[in-house]
This record gives C-alpha cells, structure tokens and sequence, in this order.
C-alpha cells in the first residue's frame, strides 16, 4: 500500500507546493468542492412532506423500540446476530458505497464487490448509484441548496428530515449534472440497481429474521422485531449522524472554515466515519482518519482485505501535507498522536 500526496478539495486558495495529484485531476473529479458555486437568488421553494416516508420512519421507529423492549428477553445468539447484522450492513454503507463507489478510495476484487453490494443492499439505504450520487453532491456543494441534506438547516434536517421531504430543485439539478459513468459502467453497482427492491426484502428483513428462527429457535417476532427492525433503524441513525452530529459538533483542526467536524461519538457508532474534518480536507484518504484503526473499524476491515489480497491501492495522504493544512488552516487543536 503506497502513501498518496493529495491537496485538500475543498478550497481554491491552496498553495501549489501542499501537495501532487497522483492518479486523478481533481478539475474533474465529481466529489471535489465547487466554491465557485452560488445559490440562486429569491424565494425558497416550500418544503413538501413526502408522506409515505413519513409514515414509514414512524413505523420503522416504534417498530425499533419495541424491539429494544423484546431485548431483556431475547437469546444470546439472536443478539449476537443481530450485532453482525449491524455490522455487515454498515461496512455495505462504510466501506462499500462510501469509500469505495462514492469516492474510489482503494480498488476492491469482484468477490469482494459482490460482498459489498449484498451488504449495502441489507443497510437499505438506498441503491449504491443513487448513494453515491448523493454523496459526491453532497461533497460538492456542501452546506448549500443543492446539498441533499444540507447542516445550515439544522440537526433535524441534516439527520432525517431531508429524507421526509421532497429534494430541492438545486439538488436535483446538480445531480443530473454530474459524471457518473464510472458507476453506469460498474456491472455489479448496476445490478444491485436492478434488483433492488428484492434483494433489499431478501437481506434486511427475510434473511436477518429466518437465521435465527432456523438454527436456533428463535421466533419469528423477536427476529423480525430485533435483528430485522431494531438493527435497521439502529444502522439508519448512525449514518444518520454522520450528515448531522459530525457536521455541527466537534472540533476542526485540519480546517477550521468549514463545518465537517471531528467527532469521536459518531465515529465509534458509524464504524469509523466520524472524523470527519479530516474527510472533507482529504475525500480520497481510504482511512478517513489520520489515526488509522483508532475507532475505525471500516478502516480495520479494508486493511485486512488488502491483508487477503482482496483490495489493493488504497490512497492516503501523506503526514507532510497533513501537517501543512494543519498549520495553515486547523483550528489549533490537532495533536499528535
């Protein structure tokens, strides 16, 4: 795995000897910062309830805490599958569609792919495309009407509430503008796109509910109820909180002008992605850390795929530029650990 010099995205002022592109011209990447970009002048357009979504999150959330209820009850294994549940279905968010598709951060073998595109497909968090569309939107115009969930409007919004309402026109217009032909051209991405309403039935509810009833005995309510419901909403919430909690609290100190923070809390419940300063000054660090493993479990998991030969290439900042943006434009509290 070779160390990758990469100059921060997300601002036009950086100076030129920070740092070397080494597989990609930014010019053209579709996760880089557009500061050039300026919010249409006038009236907002009226936020409109979406009200099959709200209707199903209130279900999916009283569902879950009756589920949480079923908990003092329920059987070690069933617990512990449901735990690995969890965990298969945010590595299919994490190292999958976030690190992988959305901003090609390492190089993953087909099995491996395979494995990813299951596992996001049992996180249903929506199709690896359209994630990853979002998410390079979002990237690029962070904090802004065309960023689907957009922190300025609040802990609400940023965390559930843009999943409640319709997208703003400048979401929409942004997104269809962007270059998504290494997606389209991924056979297994568009696949999964296909068949995404099955598979999302098959493996995060029938398959999370049936194992347990099969192997051991467990009920059919309590696997529907806690490795199906409980677990799901559970997941839901802790990349929920990567778009809201890491956007608001924590501190800043690889650049402190923009609001992507540091925040050990979301890190630990989204299995890493809660350093989140850090992966808005340097998108294309495979770790999304400095730090490596600490409190990063994606990380973990990618770094032992590369160990089975299953991943390669990883890109990561090097500590010279690292130290650089920190001096130029952190906040003061970068420590090295």
């Amino acid at each position: 795995m070779t160390e990758t010099e990469t100059r921060n995205p997300n601002h036009s002022n950086q100076q030129n000897g920070d740092a070397v592109v080494a597989e990609t011209e930014l010019s053209t990447r579709d996760d880089v910062f557009d500061d050039s970009y300026k919010a249409k002048e006038g009236p907002k357009p009226p936020m409109r309830l979406v009200w099959r979504n709200v209707i199903l999150m209130i279900l999916l959330h009283s569902g879950a805490l009756y589920g949480l209820m079923l908990v003092p009850s329920t059987s070690a294994l069933t617990l512990a599958w449901t735990a690995l549940c969890f965990l298969l279905s945010a590595l299919g968010i994490t190292a999958g569609a976030h690190r992988l598709w959305s901003h090609k951060s390492y190089k993953a073998s087909t099995p491996l792919r395979v494995f990813l595109a299951l596992a996001n497909s049992m996180a249903f968090q929506n199709d690896i495309y359209e994630w990853a569309r979002d998410h390079r939107v979002h990237h690029k115009y962070s904090e802004t009407d065309a960023d689907p969930h957009n922190a300025v409007r609040g802990f609400f919004f940023a965390h559930i509430g843009w999943l409640l309402v319709r997208k703003h026109p400048e979401v929409i217009e942004k997104g269809q503008k962007l270059e998504l032909s290494d997606l389209k051209a991924d056979k297994i991405v568009m696949f999964q796109r296909k068949y995404y309403k099955l598979s999302v039935v098959l493996l995060c509810f029938l398959v999370p509910m049936l194992v347990p009833w099969y192997f051991w005995g467990e009920s059919l309510w309590v696997g529907y109820f806690i490795p199906g419901l409980l677990r799901y909403a559970l997941v839901l919430n802790a990349t929920w909180l990567v778009n809201s909690a890491a956007h608001m609290w924590g501190n800043r100190p690889y650049d402190k002008n923009i609001n992507p923070s540091e925040n050990r809390f979301v890190a630990f419940s989204a299995i890493g992605e809660g350093f989140h300063n850090y992966h808005h000054t340097f998108p294309f660090d495979y770790a999304t850390s400095e730090f490596g493993l600490k409190l990063n479990i994606t990380t973990a998991f990618i770094d032992l795929m590369c160990y089975l030969g299953l991943a390669k290439d990883c890109k990561r900042v090097s500590r010279e530029v690292i130290l650089s943006r920190v001096q130029r434009t952190g906040d003061g509290s970068h420590k090295t650990r």
